[in-house]
Formats: structure tokens, C-alpha cells, sequence
């Protein structure tokens, strides 16, 4: 059933069981108890921060399986994606998962992404359970899109904190948990930003769009959910994404619109504007939400998950930066 953009989900797939995994960064944020692991340093034991990455996710599935008492065999399809050249991080870790494997790029939207596809696919009775993950690492992120950390080059203001993690779900056609109710799906949108230290202020105006698609598909509002939650906007996209909704007639109240990248890391934490990364949404959402609504503190929200779409390339030859939102609408129980 499709409404606009959005597909609604009638079958209401449910988030069964999932998990977030972090590095030393992420143990010394607020969010530290919502991770299921957290690593002491950036290596993991690996011999390089790429292969670290890889690590990052193939934990994150392994134990989200765990969770859900079930078996790699188990998994019927696996779906990721990350920021690494080919996206590589994610096929590799296919390869260790073992499942039919369907790469995705999203950039840091790949969290939502993959949900909203996961979710198509139980709904349509093509799959019953597909597990879809993704994740990110400081150093390698940084080593490919910017410069390598040893460098220590300064960061401006309106930079952000790659986050070091990788989250993962397992989505069933029935059982406990979290159901998946709708998703909008993001188109590209491009106000002419080529600052790469600025994702804020690039991705904030796709966030906006979707998040009045949804609206407008489902014919609600803001008070339709207790949590609106973009994926890595920061500081600076944070207050882009405020301003534009007021500025187009949407009155979203400032406690029910947050924002992953001001979540995870501690105010006085050098992380500039806040994090970003495709680890960011994915940790914050496995993690710390799915907690939340399982103790009944939240019960319906909006998980719109942002992404840059640019790449060294693309920088290098001048371009400027498109951006992309997915908006998943997910319920603890069904509301009447």
C-alpha cells in the first residue's frame, strides 16, 4: 500500500530483537549504557581501522541474532551499507553473516534505508526475517573523506564527530517488539553547499522534505508522534531543520524534534557541532530508542536518518553536496 511517497505497511512488521556496538568515544557519551558493546580502543584487535569497521558490524549482527535466539542460517536476507569505498565494510561482513546480501548505499540515511526496505520485504510476504545493520569509524571515515587523523588537522565549528559503531536489526513478519508502520522515502535534495565540514547545514533541507512528505501522505502532524528524530544534523542542521518546518507552517514542538548527533556524545566532548556518521542513527536507534520504547517511555516516533551523498571525488572536482532523508514510523503497540 503506497501513499505518496510513503509505503504503509499494513502487515506491521516488528523489529524483533537488535544491537548497538561502540568504540571509547561513544563509552564516555550519555548513551554508554544503551550499547551492548563497547570497545577500549580504536582497533578492535584488527590491523587497521578499515578492518576495525568491519568488526564493528559483524558484532552488531552476531549479537542482534543472539538476542533473537536464532542462528545465522536463520536470516533470510541481509541488508547494509556503509560510507567505505564500494561499500566494502558491508559486503565483508556479508560474507561473514552468510545470507543472500543486498548492498545498499544511503550514505548516513543507510540506518533507515535499510529498515524501510527490510520492512517492504516481510510486508510483502517475500521474506520473514531479514536482518539489516550498518556502520561507521572514526578514523577510517576520516582517513578517506577528509584527512587522516595523525595529520591533526583542526575542524572547524561546523564539523562533526565520525561516530565509531554499528547498530543492526532483526525485522519479522510477527512477534515482540516494535512495530514498522510506514516509511517515507527521501529524494536528493541540493542547496548548493560544497563545505564538507558542514553536513549539517547540506542534509538538514532533505530532512525537512521528508519529513513534510510523511505528513502530508499520512495526513498528521507533529503531534501524531512523541519523538521526531533526525539522524546527524548536529548543531548547525539541527536548528536549519527547527527553523525551516516553523518557517513552512509546521508546528513542531522543540522537545518532540531531536536530532541522533546531539545525543551521543557529552556536551564537553570535542566533537564540534555533534556526530555524524552511518553509525550515528544506526547505534542511537538500536540502541538507546529501541530501549526506550521497550520501557515504554517512547511509543511512537519518527526515525528520519540523513545522508550526505557526496564522495572525494565529487569534492575534489568542485561539486556540490546532495542530500537524502528516510523516515521510518515506528509503534511500540498499536494505538487505536
Amino acid at each position: 500500500m503506497r501513499k505518496g511517497r510513503t509505503w504503509v505497511f499494513p502487515n506491521r512488521p516488528v523489529i524483533a530483537s537488535s544491537a548497538a556496538v561502540g568504540g571509547p568515544f561513544e563509552a564516555q557519551g550519555p548513551l554508554a549504557a544503551d550499547f551492548d558493546i563497547l570497545h577500549e580502543d580504536f582497533w578492535l584487535g584488527q590491523d587497521s581501522f578499515e578492518k576495525a569497521e568491519k568488526k564493528l558490524l559483524e558484532q552488531a549482527c552476531e549479537k542482534a541474532i543472539a538476542k533473537a535466539g536464532m542462528k545465522k542460517e536463520d536470516v533470510q536476507f541481509f541488508l547494509a551499507g556503509d560510507l567505505m569505498n564500494q561499500i566494502v565494510t558491508s559486503s565483508f561482513s556479508a560474507r561473514t553473516v552468510g545470507s543472500p546480501y543486498i548492498g545498499l548505499f544511503g550514505a548516513c540515511s543507510t540506518s533507515m534505508e535499510g529498515l524501510a526496505l527490510a520492512a517492504l520485504m516481510v510486508d510483502a510476504g517475500q521474506a520473514e526475517v531479514v536482518l539489516a545493520g550498518t556502520a561507521s569509524h572514526n578514523s577510517a571515515v576520516e582517513r578517506q573523506f577528509r584527512y587522516p587523523t595523525e595529520y591533526g588537522g583542526q575542524m572547524p565549528p561546523t564539523s562533526q564527530w565520525t561516530v565509531t559503531g554499528a547498530g543492526a536489526g532483526l525485522i519479522f513478519k510477527e512477534g515482540n517488539g516494535p512495530h514498522i508502520t510506514a516509511a517515507t522515502m527521501g529524494r536528493v535534495v541540493d542547496m548548493g553547499i560544497q563545505d564538507p565540514f558542514n553536513m549539517g547545514a547540506a542534509m538538514a533541507p532533505a530532512a525537512v522534505d521528508t519529513i513534510e512528505a510523511h505528513f502530508r501522505d499520512m495526513n498528521v502532524d507533529a503531534n501524531h508522534f512523541d519523538l521526531i528524530l533526525t539522524g546527524d544534523l548536529g548543531r548547525v542542521g539541527h536548528r536549519i531543520c527547527a527553523d525551516l518546518l516553523k518557517e513552512h507552517g509546521w508546528d513542531v514542538p522543540q522537545d518532540r524534534l531531536g536530532d541522533c548527533g546531539l545525543m551521543i556524545y557529552r556536551e564537553d566532548q570535542p566533537v564540534e557541532a555533534g556526530a555524524s556518521g552511518a553509525g550515528c542513527s544506526a547505534t542511537v536507534f538500536y540502541g538507546h530508542i529501541m530501549k526506550q520504547m521497550a520501557a515504554g517511555n517512547l511509543n511512537r516516533i519518527l526515525m528520519v536518518a540523513t545522508g550526505a551523498l557526496l564522495s572525494p571525488i565529487t569534492f575534489q572536482q568542485n561539486e556540490t553536496i546532495p542530500a537524502i532523508a528516510h523516515a521510518v514510523s515506528i509503534e511500540r503497540k498499536k494505538h487505536v
